[in-house]
């Protein structure tokens, strides 16, 4: 892909530094925290220094004053070599603090969106449940309203930070006779639950920012892949959240959502093609050096064939995803847009890994090789923020509305 066409000087600048903080720093340690699920706080720590996680915000909002494509960029870049670095990238700036930038008050942004975009604490996002996944409109979560307050019970489920994080918003219904246009969306906050670990990075906690009695995480997910990012339940069991705290109008939660994930699409399909990218890099080594019959087996049709056609699919991801984003920035319409790409990359990336691990052949189904990691840090790509199945919905209902414009 020509450079120029979607990035500027500056935007190469924050490529180069997030590779070489990927390259330099994640890449010798990524096996490791995969194996033992933990959350790698020291180079979390290391990206919100560098400013990585607050990289779209203003710097009156204390974040890095860049703009969506570097935003994607560096998302794209830390996936090349662990997908559980990037979703904290992706999911603590689009899911966890996009939704207080865009659709808070200037109290809410001046008070939450500093500790998010600088790092101080980590955010998430409250929507998926038990019995709502793709049914997103299908929340159970309840908010009644009483003397000044909102009182939130219910669970979530499948949320990235939902133990580590300290700032959340989540919908829940408040108007149960209006369907989707009952469900409303909060901010709150509570401790994270790896203190010991946090106060010794740095980062992760504050002490001032009061925990609400109720809010606490539960079951740890035990995933194929991603498995250094934290996934957990978020329970509410009679929380009180200020009725200052209501994340814009009562009733348009579920709509600013909705909205929310177009963003996250486009995340997911940067770290989907940062997954095909890597592996596509890995299988091109490791066959020019792996030598059968007297010679590299890349020089195998069988090989370069795959290998010709990762990089072919690689180069029309690029174009779609960043499409996407240079809509989203420029502030048209990107829906149709954003769908195309998550449905694209993420499939791509489950192809290119497959691919990558075929190559490498019995030593790719080990984890000498990060092949393995990486095919299964794929396949969430098909499902997180929406299934394949669901992108697909999302086109098709564009391309027929498109008939009566």
């Amino acid at each position: 892909m020509d450079d120029s066409l979607y990035f500027s000087e500056e935007h190469l600048a924050v490529r180069d530094m997030v590779r070489a903080l990927a390259r330099d720093e994640v890449a010798p340690i990524a096996a490791q925290f995969d194996e033992s699920q933990e959350f790698p706080w020291a180079t979390v720590k290391r990206m919100a220094d560098l400013g990585l996680l607050g990289i779209p915000w203003s710097e009156e909002l204390g974040g890095s004053g860049f703009d969506t494509i570097a935003y994607v960029c560096a998302i794209h870049e830390m996936a090349k070599v662990c997908a559980s670095h990037a979703i904290t990238i992706s999911a603590h700036t689009t899911l966890g603090t996009s939704p207080i930038v865009h659709f808070g008050t200037a109290a809410q942004k001046e008070k939450y969106v500093p500790l998010l975009a600088s790092g101080a604490v980590l955010g998430g996002f409250g929507l998926t449940e038990p019995g709502a996944g793709s049914d997103a409109g299908a929340t159970q979560t309840t908010a009644v309203r009483k003397n000044g307050h909102y009182v939130l019970n219910g669970t979530k489920r499948f949320i990235t930070h939902g133990g580590v994080g300290e700032i959340f918003v989540v919908t829940a219904v408040t108007d149960p006779s209006k369907g989707t246009k009952g469900i409303s969306s909060f901010i709150l906050t509570k401790d994270t639950c790896d203190l010991d670990a946090a106060l010794r990075a740095g980062m992760g906690h504050r002490d001032g920012l009061e925990p609400m009695k109720g809010f606490r995480s539960g079951k740890k997910e035990d995933k194929l892949g991603w498995r250094a990012s934290d996934t957990r339940e978020l329970i509410f069991e009679d929380v009180e959240v200020p009725v200052e705290n209501r994340l814009g109008e009562e009733g348009k939660g579920f709509i600013n959502f909705m909205k929310t994930l177009d963003a996250g699409r486009v995340g997911v399909a940067a770290l989907s093609l940062g997954l095909a990218e890597g592996a596509l890099g890995e299988a091109l080594k490791y066959s020019a050096e792996r030598k059968q019959f007297g010679q590299p087996i890349a020089h195998f049709q069988g090989i370069s064939f795959q290998l010709a056609d990762m990089a072919t699919e690689i180069e029309a991801g690029k174009h779609l995803m960043y499409h996407a984003a240079r809509l989203s920035q420029q502030g048209k319409p990107y829906g149709k847009e954003a769908a195309i790409a998550k449905l694209f990359c993420s499939e791509l990336a489950m192809r290119a890994t497959t691919k990558a691990v075929q190559i490498h052949g019995g030593y790719g189904y080990t984890k000498d090789y990060p092949v393995e990691r990486m095919m299964r840090d794929a396949k969430i790509c098909e499902i997180g923020e929406g299934t394949s199945e669901i992108q697909r919905i999302v086109i098709a209902r564009h391309l027929l509305k498109s008939l009566n414009a």
